[in-house]
């Protein structure tokens, strides 16, 4: 009997298809962040309502994709990649959106304010985490080429040359996230001591963006290495 469900049709192919269509709407998701503080830097709580809204729509479109691959998964799968290699990728992938969607219900929840002086290395920090995880999701839709290829050869050498930049993105995003953490400490005695606690949990919920997609691109080197 031929599935109506989208997800399910892909599955009946190819897990992989599936596995690149979650990856696209979370890196969807983490792309409407910067706009979310961008409202929060201009003090517009419409705006910051409505992106707030657009990731977590985004979210539980990735979310509803994550558990039609799970359910949907076979359990055995004639492929030169373990059933569980590709289920600990797909929660990698997910937590990115996961985390998304906790940054922007942390800042609709209370009402909050960049400290003076942090607007433009929040902004660059933000865009920057973002570039990361768009790395990943870049790398990601090359499952399809590595699985042609059998994890060998140029499309390998390939794939591992795009971790290893995705990498440094995120080596990059760390010292950002440590300079304005140093920041922010600095302006502890002017700041409400729940304002900082609530910022430092921010900055490393922005940082996590990063650190997620880092994982994914770990996770896109296992697979090569086994």
């Amino acid at each position: 009997m031929r599935t109506t469900n989208p997800i399910a049709s892909l599955l009946g192919s190819s897990p992989f298809k599936p596995m690149k269509a979650h990856m696209r709407i979370v890196n969807e998701c983490v792309k409407e962040v910067p706009a979310l503080f961008d409202a929060l830097i201009a003090g517009d709580a419409n705006a910051l309502k409505e992106q707030k809204d657009i990731i977590f729509a985004k979210e539980y479109e990735a979310d509803d994709i994550k558990h039609e691959i799970k359910a949907h998964l076979p359990k055995s799968l004639f492929m030169p990649v373990d059933r569980r290699d590709l289920l600990d990728l797909l929660e990698v992938q997910d937590s990115i959106a996961n985390t998304a969607q906790d940054i922007a219900g942390m800042m609709i929840t209370r009402d909050m304010s960049v400290p003076d002086g942090m607007e433009e290395p929040l902004a660059a920090f933000v865009q920057r985490c973002v570039e990361t995880c768009n790395a990943a999701a870049i790398i990601i839709q090359e499952l399809d080429e590595l699985i042609e290829s059998g994890f060998r050869g140029r499309e390998a050498s390939k794939v591992s040359e795009m971790v290893g930049k995705l990498n440094k993105l995120e080596d990059e995003t760390d010292e950002m996230g440590i300079a304005l953490t140093r920041s922010l400490f600095a302006m502890e005695d002017d700041l409400k001591p729940v304002s900082v606690m609530f910022w430092y949990q921010l900055l490393q919920w922005i940082g996590g963006l990063a650190d997620n997609a880092e994982k994914v691109g770990n996770r896109m080197s296992l697979l090569i290495a086994r």
